[in-house]
């Protein structure tokens, strides 16, 4: 959807004749172009003529009119106090939103009340908790210098801000990784980078200019050039600051809680695409039905805080390539599986943990209220009692962790003594502040108290003075104290009332002495509540200027969250520590992480897997670097189930995580790459093989010799010689030209002639039993290749009616095989000779010096030829 919206055009043609609130409006629109402008009017925020017939029809309000000297136009609008569901369905909608709250007193002001957009609300920007989950919300910024691009991602909630750049392939790598939900995008740089659901936001281009986006990088950071590298980072850098700042809109400029800027390198961490983040399903389903959690973080998530939880996201996202940073995590994690007594401590602690990260950076933005104080103190709280638990802790990453929560004594103390335990979250009318914190606040409210107690008395002795039994003592907003005497009792009214107001049934009355204590409470009352409101910003303010402090204590306890929770995990399910660094993928053993824990549930395996608590197999691995492993067998015996469950593992251990397995011994990989599964793009007009093709490219074109690749039934989408041809190719090509180690699941028994063939590739295959017309599946991966698919047998056991299974059984007699397209052997036989090529294709393959062709210029002739046959 298209944001920028622009002013309204009924309202621009005739701003000469607008009301001096319509013209504001206009005003506020043409300010904030991109945005959708919420206007406050009293209770309600308001949109008017197309805004308001667009946000009428999405957010299903009444659309009314507006009529005033000018004419009629369109208008809707939606409650203030339930404002924030609308503007998320907004933002869902692809919208940006201006809220423009109205910044005078109306009872103050005389005219139009003034407005301005006090905050705009973006899906990239998000801070406030209503809009947020646990998970980090980032907006990125991209820019271009020459053939490098410069990325920069930021969590505006958290201060969370990163910066690394490379080429196209790597920077759109690791926009997969962190998966931004906006984009700020300099001028010229290709938007197809990001994903169909990023909202590609244009900036103005002065905030890209390298001069002005050095500079602002230096305002925060210090010098650009010690802390990026090149041009394209600096610019994508200064730029996304300046957006941030231009969101925050009525608050300060100045983004005082971001004190770090991480600049990292892709090649620091074992890269995971799209693709493998998505078919390893490391953090999210692709199967719409099974269990809740079915993910690899689902499965090893046993955190205790929000800190946490992002924290273990981030490691699994980003597993390490250092074998000394591997060992130190899990060197912590033995300890904590050792020390069940420790790691049950920290996790019962840790569950008192508030979002620290969140909360400080509500607190320096002057947005937090009382109560967010209070959990900010309540967090802090728990800090000596994890340090306490940490106290014998022996190996270095645990003493690190444990130095480096820092208890903050004097800002414990300072809110403990100037907030009381549960205050309102109104800011501005008082009850915030304890008494005994200030002299002044509690002369104050002293007076407020001792006059309320002498109105409290007032009635009882009024009433005995007069002898109006009925008389009463009240008071509202708008006369304030009164004394109400009922019309009967009118004759022994005292001469000293002095008449207030008449109502239909009685008069009210003040006394002076009445009007003195009116004066004297409500003066006491504002100047307390103000006196009040001054104390807590102060109060803020003071933490707020703590900001790097609590966040180095946030670090500290999301990663010690992060390590109990793998700990608990390890402890609980039988995981072992992996050796890492070793010259062999050696698995005793191993499972797969997810499928052990929801074995048995629907979608929990691709392909046709299946598993359950009863039948699921451990299988080792036993591969040297670079070889190439040809799995074959039937679909449901466990071939995809098994290279995911390796892949998982490799992950887990290079995340700092113990395995499941009964020992393993891996080496370190820089990449993994999938080809797993069937999917179609319609909506980029891509079908299920030419994606097929276009990820395998990928792979082919970036795998290295130290990377882990999952290849599954390459070539099924088109014709079997096509496929056998293409898979074959891409065999020999990673065992020849790349070296990569490839597991590659098979249906082409063809193929394992291959594997025979080559000095590094092995046959394995999962047995099944087919006598009896029934297919008996063991799980269990073996040396070798596969007798046969059982197809037919699978397919019996799925439900296909009898007739049909027994018509195959007759074909696969007869000695027919059929190729994807339903012809026979010897329909190819019998037609193949009377079918023309056409001309171009014909001419293609005779001018191919077969001799010369590489593996994979072989592959991409193949494709060329695919797509020609196919037009």
């Amino acid at each position: 959807m298209d944001a920028a919206l622009g002013p309204p055009e009924k309202m621009a043609d005739r701003r000469e004749d607008l009301t001096p609130m319509m013209s504001q409006y206009l005003d506020l629109c043409e300010q904030y172009p991109d945005s959708l402008v919420l206007f406050q009017v009293g209770d309600f925020y308001e949109t008017f003529c197309e805004a308001a017939e667009r946000t009428a029809r999405l957010l299903e309000i009444t659309l009314t009119k507006r009529e005033d000297s000018t004419g009629r136009y369109p208008m809707s609008g939606i409650p203030i106090d339930n404002a924030e569901s609308y503007i998320e369905t907004l933002l869902d909608a692809g919208y940006r939103v201006a809220v423009a709250d109205q910044v005078q007193d109306p009872s103050e002001t005389t005219g139009v009340v003034d407005r301005a957009v006090t905050r705009i609300v973006t899906p990239g920007t998000l801070t406030e908790d209503e809009f947020l989950d646990e998970d980090n919300n980032f907006v990125a910024g991209l820019a271009a210098d020459r053939d490098a691009l410069g990325l920069a991602v930021l969590d505006v909630s958290t201060g969370d801000f990163y910066a690394t750049g490379g080429d196209r392939e790597a920077v759109a790598d690791e926009l997969d990784r962190f998966a931004p939900a906006e984009a700020v995008v300099a001028p010229g740089v290709d938007t197809d980078l990001l994903d169909s659901e990023t909202m590609v936001t244009p900036f103005r281009p002065d905030a890209f200019d390298r001069e002005a986006a050095a500079e602002r990088v230096g305002d925060y950071f210090g010098d650009p050039e010690s802390l990026l590298a090149g041009d394209a980072e600096v610019r994508a850098c200064g730029a996304l600051l300046a957006y941030a700042e231009y969101t925050r809109a009525g608050e300060s400029d100045r983004l005082d809680y971001l004190n770090h800027l991480t600049r990292y390198d892709p090649r620091e961490y074992l890269l995971l695409d799209a693709v493998a983040l998505r078919s390893l399903e490391l953090f999210e389903r692709r199967a719409v039905h099974g269990e809740d959690g079915a993910t690899l973080f689902g499965t090893v998530d046993e955190t205790a805080s929000a800190l946490g939880a992002r924290r273990l996201k981030d490691w699994l996202r980003r597993p390490l390539l250092d074998e000394d940073d591997i060992a130190a995590r899990h060197d912590a994690v033995e300890e904590l599986v050792g020390d069940v007594a420790t790691r049950e401590q920290l996790h019962e602690d840790l569950r008192d943990v508030y979002d620290l990260e969140r909360l400080i950076s509500r607190v320096s933005r002057g947005r937090a209220n009382a109560r967010e104080l209070r959990s900010l103190k309540s967090t802090l709280d728990v800090v000596p009692d994890l340090r306490a638990a940490l106290a014998d802790a022996d190996s270095d990453l645990l003493g690190d962790l444990r130095d480096r929560l820092d208890p903050l004594e004097e800002v414990r103390d300072h809110v403990g003594r100037a907030l009381r335990e549960e205050p309102p979250i109104e800011l501005t009318e008082g009850g915030l502040i304890r008494e005994g914190y200030d002299d002044d606040l509690d002369a104050l409210r002293e007076t407020e108290r001792e006059g309320k107690a002498w109105i409290d008395a007032l009635e009882a002795d009024e009433r005995e003075r007069t002898g109006i039994d009925s008389l009463k003592v009240g008071y509202n907003q708008v006369h304030g104290y009164y004394i109400e005497v009922t019309n009967p009792n009118l004759d022994a009214v005292p001469d000293d009332y002095q008449r207030r107001q008449t109502l239909k049934n009685s008069e009210r009355f003040v006394t002076p002495e009445l009007k003195e204590r009116e004066e004297e409470i409500v003066t006491a009352e504002d100047r307390a509540d103000d006196l009040e409101y001054r104390l807590f910003t102060d109060l803020r303010a003071s933490v707020a200027a703590e900001t790097e402090r609590v966040q180095q204590v946030a670090d500290a306890v999301a990663a010690l969250d992060a390590l109990q929770s793998l700990a608990t995990v390890a402890a609980e399910r039988d995981y072992c520590r992996p050796e890492i660094g070793g010259d062999r993928f050696d698995i005793e053993a191993g499972r797969h992480p997810v499928v052990e824990r929801t074995a048995g549930s629907a979608g929990s395996l691709a392909d046709g897997d299946a598993a359950t608590p009863s039948s699921f197999v451990p299988n080792p691995t036993d591969l040297a670097p670079g070889t190439v492993a040809v799995i074959t067998g039937p679909n449901m015996a466990g071939k995809s189930t098994y290279m995911r469950q390796v892949a998982l593992i490799q992950i887990l251990a290079q995340a700092g995580s113990f395995v499941p397995a009964g020992s393993a011994s891996l080496p370190v990989v820089d990449r993994v790459f999938t080809r797993v599964g069937a999917s179609d793009d319609i909506a980029g007009g891509q079908s299920t093989f030419m994606v097929e093709m276009t990820e395998l490219s990928s792979i082919l074109r970036s795998a290295t010799e130290a990377s882990l690749v999952l290849l599954d039934e390459v070539g099924r989408g088109t014709s079997t010689t096509d496929g056998l041809a293409i898979a074959r190719a891409v065999t020999e090509h990673l065992h020849d030209a790349v070296g990569a180690t490839t597991l590659f699941a098979t249906h082409h028994h063809e193929l394992t002639e291959a594997a025979a063939d080559l000095p590094r590739a092995r046959n394995l295959h999962f047995a099944a039993d087919g006598s009896g017309g029934e297919v008996t599946f063991s799980h269990e991966l073996r040396e070798g290749a596969a007798g046969a698919s059982y197809g037919v047998e699978v397919a019996r056991s799925a439900g296909v009616p009898n007739p049909v299974v027994s018509r195959a059984h007759e074909l696969l007699d007869a000695g027919e095989r059929f190729d994807s397209n339903g012809h026979s052997d010897a329909d190819v036989r019998t037609n193949g000779a009377d079918e023309e090529l056409p001309a171009g294709v014909r001419d293609r393959i005779e001018d191919a010096d077969v001799a010369t062709t590489t593996p994979m210029e072989a592959l991409e002739l193949l494709a060329e030829l695919k797509r020609d046959l196919d037009d």
